[in-house]
């Protein structure tokens, strides 16, 4: 007869105190408030595994979330102000919205998006999270950000009284003017963001692109003696070039110039924390509507977005799909948007919405016009498969 090998060998080995049987009748609790050490050492592991767990949910991730934002209705009031303050000049009643749409962006180089955030978005399908590196580079900081999306808004603005005035055969005003100075260049703390060109050297300036023209034409260490206009007073600045740290070979005095558009009567924006240039189609919209007699939405809810030109060419944007989102969110019934995201909202129309895309001013205004008095509107071509 065999003897039970593995029986036997079992009963030679020495008693493993750390999983002994506990004692009759002290119950499980016991062993959970007097745990041995491997019991201390799963605890201490599952502690640890759970902290780490909860780390990383709350660590930023590199990615950029895009959610609808708020709608402002450009011929309506905010904070007691009209969105589009106009003067000096007849203007006419207007009623129902026409909204300029938002995008929110959490993350990015202004604040950390975490792991659970951003699995909340990848779930919901108006958000959209991207790589943060599509959209910011490494090396640019939140507050360089926030300049260039004022000075973007600033722009748009600009370019909406143009399109809107070429649009209504008045006159457009045009001035050639500082739209950004760089920290750490010759210009910075001499010249002013908005500042006005006079002249150069005593050379009159009509033409933005006569400003670099002019600079890049001497060699580097020139000083150049600016005439701008102020605050309503004009003055002299002296600034010298240095070399473009991009090409060396290029001087440079650390501005950006562009060139703004005004009335011959005062069009003043009063939305504040807003950037970025889309707002540019509904702005001059609303500044269409205002400045003529009939009432463009006529008690509607109208939606848009769309960058403008100052000929009143409509350009595309980010964000369409938080923006459709938004807009309907607000309630609104009609969006007009550039016709090249027709693409990209296949699919992700909000019901409810009808959406018409636009080429030009004139084509949105058009639209809004056929749309009020229930006449059929173009939407989107069903793409080729």
């Amino acid at each position: 007869m065999s003897e039970p090998v593995e029986a036997a060998e079992a009963a030679e080995l020495p008693e493993d105190p750390e999983v002994v049987d506990e004692p009759s009748g002290e119950g499980w609790w016991h062993a959970l408030l007097n745990p041995s050490r491997r019991g201390w050492m799963l605890i201490i592991s599952a502690a640890t595994t759970l902290v780490l767990v909860a780390v990383a949910f709350v660590l930023p991730v590199p990615f950029v979330k895009l959610a609808p934002g708020p709608t402002y209705n450009v011929i309506g009031e905010r904070d007691g102000r009209p969105v589009i303050d106009i003067s000096g000049t007849d203007t006419f009643p207007s009623s129902g919205d026409l909204d300029m749409t938002t995008v929110l962006e959490s993350g990015g180089p202004r604040g950390g998006l975490t792991f659970v955030d951003a699995i909340a978005s990848w779930l919901n399908p108006s958000d959209a999270v991207v790589p943060r590196e599509l959209l910011f580079p490494d090396d640019v900081s939140g507050e360089d950000v926030q300049k260039r999306q004022a000075m973007l808004f600033s722009t748009s603005e600009s370019n909406a009284i143009a399109a809107a005035l070429t649009y209504l055969h008045r006159p457009v005003k045009t001035q050639v003017v500082v739209s950004a100075v760089y920290p750490d260049t010759p210009a910075d703390a001499v010249l002013s963001p908005k500042d006005e060109f006079v002249s150069i050297d005593g050379t009159p300036v009509e033409q933005a692109t006569e400003v670099a023209k002019t600079i890049r034409a001497a060699p580097i260490g020139t000083t150049f003696d600016i005439a701008v206009r102020r605050d309503g007073a004009e003055q002299t600045v002296s600034v010298t070039s240095v070399p473009n740290p991009d090409d060396p070979t290029i001087p440079q005095i650390g501005i950006g110039v562009d060139t703004l558009y005004s009335a011959d009567f005062p069009i003043d924006f009063t939305l504040k924390d807003v950037g970025g240039p889309s707002a540019g189609l509904m702005f001059a919209t609303g500044i269409v509507d205002k400045l003529t007699p009939g009432d463009l939405a006529a008690g509607h809810h109208i939606a848009g977005t769309g960058t403008i030109q100052p000929d009143g060419t409509v350009g595309p944007i980010g964000g369409i799909r938080q923006k459709l989102a938004g807009a309907r969110n607000a309630g609104a019934t009609l969006f007009v948007m550039p016709e090249k995201h027709c693409a990209e909202i296949e699919g992700h129309v909000p019901d409810g919405l009808t959406v018409v895309p636009v080429g030009t001013l004139t084509d949105s205004v058009n639209a809004i016009e056929a749309y009020v008095s229930g006449k059929a509107v173009a939407s989107c071509p069903t793409p080729v498969s």
